[in-house]
């Protein structure tokens, strides 16, 4: 396949080398065009190095072989990472003055911008603007992750890892490129400054009411959530210990991805807030990439705030160290094995349920119970408690640990069964299958309740 990298002018410049690493370890052929800004933090020399092709930004280069539209016409991918303000501003407004943006206009693949700014820059109206403008022509704008910047700031605003680049762009191009029917639709609004919603709104074609191509639901049906703003929690939490140990869990954040698909294909605009996951999310959902409970807390109570859904569906840790050693705790003879004090994390679920009620929103929740029994108590049992402490609308349980078999029966497999429990008493709704058809299950009870179906 051949792929163009742009990259921006930014400090996150370093990582592209990693994402073309990746594209050329996997077979590809890559042309980077390296903006005339990034070149001051990355050289030229190592863009050709590590593609073993002339890396070059200006129109005046290889003139015989007008690269200015053949690039662009033979791309059956383009990445931009980092895409910075600057660059996203021009492809929105369609400027065409070096060999990034005229092969941006002539694109006849998908294109795929991982921006990385300051988050003030992200959050301005005039770059939450031009993301929508792109994501209305069908373009697809990743979040960037949220997490340290250049100098002592953090916020949103950071190039998500090379690796989720690299899967968001290969998922791209394995569900093929959105056709003038799927882009229809009214453009996606512009968000007000000083929101996170500001961050950008509805993906692409998705978000206008259109399913992803590849992605309807196992039943056939479609737009059973359409115009509803669907936020999902997936993955798993890590707890830091020292700067390289940590406590987490088995999560492979499979069931989120999927239940973030079938709610895209369903019709929604979705948010992704997800800790570590072992699959790749989907391109056109919001993400918010998180690392410990507390990151998690934050960003699910902040954007359940606008939604018509909230779907808890990652893999909380139940505790976090009471501290965390600045340095790699040792192994050593002379002293005694440390003991490691454990603090409870904030009821996450509870919280986002507490604060529906607060602010009087009409806004359905969904739980999620990973259950075992023991002597006492079956799974069911503890998962019709905790239905009734947590408060929420719906909770899918299923039973975790080994089964007969002696594997793992939930995480990281490809399968699942669960019970769809609801506060009402309705019920209980059976789900069995691959785990994209679990989530297909979830996303009809959900519009069942909200009276879409």
């Amino acid at each position: 396949m051949n792929i163009v990298l742009g990259v921006g002018g930014g400090i996150a410049a370093y990582k592209s080398a990693l994402l073309l690493r990746l594209f050329t370890e996997a077979g590809h052929q890559v042309t980077v065009i390296p903006t005339e800004a990034s070149v001051k933090f990355v050289g030229v020399a190592t863009w050709e190095a590590l593609s073993g092709r002339p890396a070059t930004n200006s129109v005046f280069d290889a003139v015989e072989s007008v690269n200015h539209v053949r690039i662009g016409h033979e791309a059956d991918l383009i990445v931009v990472a980092p895409a910075t303000a600057d660059v996203l501003a021009k492809a929105a407004a369609g400027l065409a003055n070096d060999l990034l943006t005229t092969t941006l206009l002539m694109a006849r693949g998908p294109v795929l911008f991982a921006p990385a700014m300051h988050t003030e820059m992200w959050r301005h109206a005039a770059t939450a603007a031009n993301v929508a403008t792109l994501r209305s022509r069908g373009v697809h704008v990743l979040e960037p992750a949220t997490g340290r910047l250049t100098g002592p700031d953090s916020g949103p605003g950071r190039l998500p890892e090379p690796a989720e680049i690299f899967a968001a762009a290969m998922a791209l191009v394995e569900g093929g490129r959105p056709s003038a029917a799927d882009d229809a639709g009214s453009p996606a609004p512009v968000p007000s400054p000083g929101t996170d919603r500001s961050a950008g709104t509805a993906p692409s074609h998705a978000a206008a009411g259109a399913p992803a191509a590849g992605a309807a639901p196992a039943d056939g049906s479609s737009r059973l959530l359409a115009g509803k703003r669907v936020v999902i929690t997936a993955g798993g939490t890590r707890e830091p210990l020292d700067p390289v140990r940590f406590l987490g869990n088995k999560s492979s954040g499979k069931q989120g991805v999927a239940l973030a698909e079938s709610a895209l294909a369903a019709g929604a605009e979705v948010m992704l807030i997800h800790g570590h996951m072992d699959v790749a999310p989907p391109p056109d959902a919001k993400l918010h990439s998180v690392d410990t409970a507390l990151e998690l807390r934050a960003a699910t109570l902040s954007a359940a705030a606008g939604a018509d859904v909230v779907i808890m569906a990652a893999a909380v840790a139940d505790f976090r160290p009471a501290t965390i050693s600045a340095g790699k705790i040792k192994k050593r003879d002379d002293v005694a094995d440390p003991v490691i004090k454990l603090v409870r994390n904030p009821d996450i679920l509870a919280e986002v349920v507490a604060h529906r009620a607060a602010q009087n929103l009409s806004q359905l929740i969904v739980g999620f119970a990973a259950e075992t029994g023991d002597e006492e108590h079956d799974a069911r049992s503890y998962a019709e408690a905790k239905l009734a402490r947590k408060g929420c609308d719906l909770l899918v349980v299923n039973e975790v640990g080994p089964g007969e078999t002696g594997q793992e029966r939930v995480f990281g497999r490809d399968g699942n069964q669960v019970e769809i429990l609801a506060r009402d008493g309705a019920g209980p709704v059976q789900a069995a299958g691959s785990k994209r058809q679990v989530a297909d299950a979830v996303v009809r009870v959900i519009a069942e309740r909200l009276g879409t179906t």
